[in-house]
């Protein structure tokens, strides 16, 4: 009789275990290359008609095979309930992910695996559920350009000498008989809450049962020999050879228990099923130890018919904004597995952060967030691109300077999102009034509306950025960013020199404001600094490379400020607490310390930590204020637009200056010469 020949297995992973397999290796697996389990299914063979061939050919010989794979797909980690695709049974796996393409590479590393696999699939013969059939996958993920380098192994243990198949060869089996075997294996499955990909069936039609195949030595020993047969899910399509599973089934029938005449039925989707008899004709029937030198293939093959790995580039098929958004994420990933496990990326993202300004700071500071994974960005500008912003401003360019220039806070957002998709960019174009600015009876109402759009910017959400270019338009949104307990950063520009700090909030273990706003270390109100500008005052004079610096800093300020467990409430940190700072600390933000104000120079190459206190008579932030607005609203807002006076009142600036005042007219000043 001709040694039987079995059709090769093949594997089918989808996009599905790639795009899982990369969220499990950045959030949970990370460096390790521990084996992990994982859940695929067997494809059973078909056949379909060739309608072509119909006209010319008989019935059967018009069939074209379709040979069933094993597939995994999302759900292959376990991290769902995932069902198995219907008419389709589940397989075990293991997967070894690599970190480096030449670890991948190296035969040795992937022969032991294989050759445990083989170990284990015999050890598994010894219990009542033998693992006849498990699979192999080894991987490199690369991530950046998510390419999969892979290759699947399904191990088959060797029998020697061959086993044969009967003269008939494979045979077609009665549609009606098929229907009873698959109704019984329902049933059994039901019971034991397992499905088999090989079971045992015996018994005259209409009287047959079904049983586990390691019941195959009871019931071979009262059961005639030709009414038993081995059933199992046959992923081969083709007429005369059986698929690759039955090599372990037949090897553990004979090495197990001594069956060298087995009749198989080979279980097909449609009406492909068959069935053949096969025979080993002398062999060892005792289970094999390692010194036997057993003999196991199963790598899979490429395209060529090539023992080599695959490769899935999933490139080309992935949504691009999908695509962009991963590769935004894996940076970020990278940076918490690698070296910093207690960032919290997802905290970051979620920030929603308001932009006040859109010139060359708000520029780089949205670029320098986006950096950081934050989604929710939203710019306020009353200006409109000019000439002079894109050398110095990265999101516009010459073309948004045309036709009079395009709105900064809707021509920001819209750069943002053309840059990265994921970006939820917005931009709101209105004037923010200021102290010092009087409002007219006529534009009362225009001055209303664009505080309530302020507010409710302000109010949702996290974080507020105050990037203007005068000293005055940060007053307005220091109030309310007080009121409302936000993280407010400063940033400010000189020629040489930039300020960068957080505004102080009220600490609920302290009862009381530590940290001081902009406006703590004045004492007086701020007033109209834009009238009678001279050119050079009307435009930022200030060295090139000072913005993004300042903006970056911003940005770090922020992010660690989200990271510290009392987040704006954080306390200060000046140099000389950093001496016993550890990344692994508790208390505090794992990024470092967190300074209240940042001053830089670029003429001495030197930045200040200062701490600020908070000042009880502060026009932007202290409780006279802060009532005063809570309980007047507009009202509150429109005095202190109009009454030069009404801060410096409001808050008793008023009498520490009549009290300097009156300091000064007691001093008995000495009018003499120099000389003197």
């Amino acid at each position: 009789m001709p040694p039987l020949q079995f059709q090769p297995l093949s594997s089918q992973p989808t996009p599905a275990f790639w795009s899982a397999l990369t969220e499990l290796k950045l959030d949970k697996f990370k460096l390790d290359e521990t084996q992990q389990p994982i859940i695929g299914w067997l494809e059973e063979g078909k056949t379909v008609s060739d309608r072509e061939a119909l006209s010319t050919s008989s019935q059967e010989d018009a069939q074209i095979g379709i040979d069933g794979s094993v597939g995994v797909g999302g759900d292959a980690f376990g991290m769902s309930d995932g069902m198995s695709p219907p008419s389709t049974i589940p397989v075990t796996g293991i997967v070894k992910i690599f970190n480096t393409i030449e670890h991948f590479r190296k035969n040795d590393v992937k022969k032991k695996l294989f050759d445990d696999m083989v170990e284990t699939i015999l050890e598994s013969f010894a219990s009542d559920q033998p693992n006849l059939n498990p699979f192999l996958l080894v991987t490199f993920a690369d991530l950046k350009k998510y390419v999969f380098h892979y290759w699947f192994a399904f191990p088959a243990l060797a029998a020697k000498p061959a086993w044969e198949i009967g003269p008939e060869g494979l045979t077609h089996m009665a549609d009606e008989d098929i229907a009873e075997i698959r109704t019984l294996e329902d049933d059994m499955s039901k019971k034991s809450g397992l499905k088999h990909t090989a079971y045992l069936v015996y018994g005259a039609r209409g009287q047959r049962t079904v049983a586990p195949i390691s019941d195959c030595e009871r019931i071979y020993e009262r059961i005639n020999h030709n009414e038993v047969f081995v059933a199992f899910h046959d992923p081969s399509s083709s007429k005369h050879h059986p698929g690759w599973p039955l090599r372990n089934i037949l090897f553990y029938l004979k090495t197990k228990h001594s069956i060298r005449d087995v009749q198989v039925i080979c279980l097909r989707a449609g009406l492909a099923s068959r069935q053949c008899r096969i025979t080993s004709p002398e062999g060892n029937q005792h289970h094999p130890d390692l010194s036997d030198k057993l003999q196991a293939v199963g790598w899979e093959r490429d395209s060529f018919g090539k023992l080599a790995s695959r490769q899935a580039d999933l490139g080309p098929i992935m949504n691009p904004a999908r695509l962009a958004e991963q590769a935004v994420d894996l940076n970020l990933k990278l940076m918490k597995w690698r070296i910093m496990p207690s960032l919290d990326l997802e905290k970051i993202a979620s920030t929603k952060c308001l932009l006040l300004g859109a010139g060359t700071l708000g520029c780089y500071v949205a670029r320098n967030l986006m950096g950081w994974g934050v989604r929710n960005i939203t710019f306020v500008d009353s200006g409109r691109v000019s000439y002079s912003n894109p050398v110095r401003q990265p999101l516009f360019d010459f073309d948004d300077c045309l036709d009079g220039g395009k709105p900064k806070a809707q021509c920001a957002a819209e750069r943002l999102r053309r840059i990265f998709p994921g970006a939820n960019a917005k931009g709101h174009s209105f004037t923010i009034p200021m102290p010092g600015h009087p409002v007219a009876l006529s534009s009362e109402q225009t001055v209303a509306s664009n505080i309530r759009c302020l507010e409710d910017l302000i109010r949702s959400h996290d974080a507020v950025f105050l990037l203007m270019d005068s000293r005055e338009s940060r007053w307005l949104p220091t109030v309310i960013g007080a009121a409302e307990s936000k993280i407010v950063i400063n940033a400010a520009l000189g020629f040489d020199t930039y300020l960068v700090m957080r505004h102080g909030v009220e600490r609920i273990d302290m009862g009381s404001k530590e940290l001081g706003c902009y406006y703590c270390n004045d004492i007086v109100a701020p007033t109209d600094s834009l009238t009678d500008r001279t050119l050079d005052q009307m435009c930022t004079v200030t060295r090139p490379g000072m913005a993004p610096i300042a903006a970056a800093s911003a940005v770090e300020l922020m992010v660690s400020l989200v990271q510290h467990p009392l987040g704006p409430a954080a306390p200060a940190d000046v140099l000389g607490s950093a001496k016993n700072y550890s990344y692994d600390a508790v208390s505090g933000s794992p990024l470092g310390i967190i300074p209240h104000q940042l001053r830089g120079s670029l003429s001495n190459w030197g930045t200040l930590l200062i701490k600020g206190a908070a000042y009880d008579r502060c026009t932007g932030c202290s409780h006279h204020i802060i009532e005063a607005y809570r309980s007047g609203g507009f009202t509150f807002f429109l005095k202190a637009f109009n009454e030069i006076d009404y801060l410096e009142t409001l808050t008793g600036l008023d009498l520490l200056h009549a009290a300097g005042e009156a300091v000064m007219d007691q001093v008995d000043w000495d009018d003499s010469g120099e000389d003197e």
